[in-house]
């Protein structure tokens, strides 16, 4: 007596069609994972992160109000319109921003964060203070999506 193990047919569609599904998941086959849309490369991320802060940080030295809110995400303008020339605003009158560096740039929870180093000088009197700063892309273009005091600690020295 011969016994045969024939499969149903809905097992051999559901077998046919799995190759088909992990292609469209991106699992098997499709672009490269950079070539993603919405994806940027890690270095495209550190270079648009790096141009919009120090953009920013160079329009705080020329007190140049547009060309830092410019550089920022649409839904902090108003907020950055009320604050930025206040008594503690980044372009406030009575200070002058003499220095500025950034120090540190790397993926964060909600974008690229960047710790900068900022000397300012009111009268006679000057300190060095951290701003962290997180860049993300919106649509087409990345913007300053956060500011805070603070600034991360220098990575650690890679070990031979």
């Amino acid at each position: 007596m011969r016994v045969r193990n024939r499969r149903p047919p809905s097992v051999i569609a559901l077998l046919a069609t799995v190759p088909l599904a992990l292609v469209g998941c991106g699992l098997v086959g499709g672009e490269p994972e950079a070539e993603q849309p919405g994806r940027a490369p890690a270095e495209e991320a550190t270079l648009k992160s790096r141009e919009r802060v120090q953009a920013y940080l160079d329009a705080m030295t020329a007190k140049d109000v547009a060309a830092g809110r410019s550089q920022l995400c649409a839904v902090l303008h108003e907020a950055f319109d009320a604050a930025a020339t206040e008594a503690n605003g980044d372009f406030a009158d009575h200070f002058e921003v003499s220095k500025s560096e950034i120090t540190d740039i790397r993926p964060g929870p909600s974008g690229q964060e960047v710790s900068t180093a900022i000397t300012v000088t009111v009268g006679k009197k000057k300190a060095t203070r951290p701003l962290l700063f997180t860049v993300t892309r919106d649509g087409l273009d990345w913007c300053i999506s956060d500011e805070r005091p603070g600034a991360h600690s220098p990575a650690p020295a890679p070990t031979p």
